[in-house]
């Protein structure tokens, strides 16, 4: 049977009609029955019939059909399942879950896993979570399961067991780690907090210097990691500790949790002095003192300026390349490494800015000179101690205060050049002081470990950008210490992403990696308001490459 449109009398009508073989064999049509008019099939007065027919056709319905294709929200998954991988890879998740789960009555370790990739893919606050979640999906996490409560009851969780929790992360990280030669990177940052409340003791949000010069109130953070760039512990401070104070207890946690046979600690110039010196090495490894690399700074002592002097008169002053020379200094290795790009390059730009001062002090002068003379000028009168005032703030605005020096005493304004400091700093421009009691490695040898500390402060960068560790808006001591382990993890994810993407040769950097998978996301629609479908976007060559590359297996969709 089909559906016929006839005319009759200028009028067209809609018939239901069957074709058949009469007894001859001569194909013949008959009406079956006459639907109407065909305006009145067209305003719906058949609507019924039809409509009748498609549900006994097991189709959908003319109302079912409008709209009948409807999407939902895409949600970015490629960045959390390739984070996924690699948790469930090193074997966080197993580890984990075993610890976290008999203390919740929900999977704690898929909250955890959750913080740690929003660390990753779109730092957010707590609250912000939710936020996230509304267009990203984490593979094996339901939206409904997090919340802001249970967040904060997985923080509490951390804390509670942190002690099993570093162990456990120490015993998977230590397969990644060198047995034989360890050479552990030790730095400290200040990690900026927010709040004026007081909690009594145990207080660790404390005022105090800042990385960035000035006085604020903070956080402690240590890091430590291997030279291939492994973070492999943390440690968080009361903001107002002293550096100098945070590496034996430091240290020592390392070494009690790392079976490794030789530890030589390479630390920054924050961490040198006599008595620091006389206290680490008091500390033994497999019986042995520990060996060090430590940056000296330089400017502090004026009992290097003879040996410094000697070096670069004969070493340094025509050198093209970079030199490195040794010398004895109070019973250690005292290495010296000149960069004469770098010294060059340092002393024009300071002698640019003295430049800049002396034509500004110039131009004050000249005022001062000028109104003396009767000269008026728009604005409040210049006096001598104005100018004193002003040219001071520039000259310590430019770190240039110890060769430039103001007389702020005097009644009228007067600077003078420092030469014996000017001299003195050009002398340590491009020059690196490391002091060290390790026997068995050259001076370059030296010179080359130390300057791989340069990849922790770049793992501190990472944690501040990429991840936003601060600034810090948690209150109670303990959830500070789990947000900074929540980061720290992240950190982990970042570094063992970059080993991989490093050992292959890939220019991307873990950063960049993230981004391309996050263009992969979940699809999915309803058919006729009925069936659904769910999909995931077609990887292009260059995602599969990407997962190639790093070694982990590439999304598919019945695993979401």
């Amino acid at each position: 049977m089909f559906v016929k449109i006839t005319s009759s009398g200028g009028r067209q009508y809609v018939k239901l009609v069957e074709a058949f073989r009469d007894n001859g064999g001569v194909a013949r049509q008959r009406v079956i029955a006459t639907l109407g008019r065909i305006e009145a099939v067209r305003a719906g007065e058949s609507n019924a019939l039809i409509n009748g027919l498609l549900r006994a056709a097991d189709q959908p319905t003319m109302d079912e059909g409008t709209g009948s294709v409807s999407f939902a929200p895409a949600l970015t998954v490629g960045d959390t399942w390739m984070l996924t991988a690699l948790w469930q890879e090193l074997g966080f998740a197993e580890a984990f879950r075993r610890i976290l789960r008999p203390r919740r009555r929900f999977d704690a370790e898929k909250l955890l896993r959750v913080m740690v990739f929003n660390r990753l893919c779109d730092p957010e606050s707590k609250l912000g979570i939710s936020r996230w979640l509304e267009g990203t999906l984490v593979p094996d996490v339901s939206v409904e399961s997090v919340t802001h409560q249970r967040l904060l009851r997985t923080m509490d969780t951390l804390t509670d067991c942190v002690r099993a929790l570093e162990e456990a992360t120490a015993t998977l990280l230590r397969p990644l780690i060198d047995q034989e030669l360890s050479i552990v990177f030790y730095d400290l940052t200040t990690i900026r907090t927010e709040g004026e409340s007081q909690v009594g003791c145990g207080e660790l949000r404390r005022y105090g210097r800042a990385k960035e010069g000035d006085i604020a109130r903070q956080v402690m953070l240590g890091v430590v990691q291997t030279a291939e760039g492994l973070p492999i512990h943390h440690e968080v401070f009361a903001g107002n500790s002293a550096e100098t104070q945070t590496l034996v207890p430091t240290i020592e946690r390392v070494l009690s949790r790392f079976p490794i046979r030789r530890v030589v600690l390479v630390a920054d110039r924050g961490l040198l002095s006599l008595d620091n010196l006389e206290t680490v090495k008091q500390i033994e490894v497999q019986g042995k003192p520990l060996e060090f690399i430590l940056a000296v700074p330089a400017r502090r002592y004026s009992d290097f300026d003879k040996l410094l002097g000697n070096f670069h008169r004969d070493d340094c002053r025509d050198a093209t390349d970079e030199v490195v020379g040794e010398f004895e200094w109070q019973g250690y290795r005292l290495i010296v490494a000149h960069r004469p790009a770098m010294a060059e390059e340092l002393t024009a730009r300071r002698d640019e800015r003295i430049k800049a001062l002396q034509a500004e002090a110039e131009r004050l002068a000249d005022k001062l000179d000028e109104q003396d003379a009767g000269q008026r000028y728009r604005g409040r009168k210049l006096s001598d101690g104005g100018a004193t005032a002003r040219f001071y703030q520039a000259v310590c605005e430019a770190k240039l205060a110890s060769i430039i020096k103001v007389d702020l005493n005097a009644d009228v304004f007067s600077y003078a050049i420092d030469q014996r400091a000017l001299k003195r700093a050009r002398l340590l421009d491009g020059k690196l002081i490391l002091v060290s009691n390790v026997q068995d490695l050259g001076p370059a040898a030296l010179v080359t470990r130390y300057k791989a500390l340069a990849d922790i402060e770049r793992g501190f960068r990472v944690l501040k950008s990429e991840i936003e560790i601060a600034p810090v808006f948690h209150r109670l001591p303990s959830r500070i210490h789990a947000h900074a382990m929540i980061c720290f993890l992240a950190l982990i994810l970042y570094r063992v992403l970059r080993l991989r993407l490093k050992d292959r040769g890939s220019p991307y950097s873990p950063e960049r990696a993230l981004e391309i998978a996050r263009r992969i996301q979940r699809h999915q629609v309803t058919l006729h308001q009925r069936q659904s479908a769910s999909g995931i976007t077609t990887l292009n060559l260059e995602q599969q490459e990407l997962f190639e590359t790093i070694g982990l297996p590439t999304p598919t969709v019945n695993a979401l």
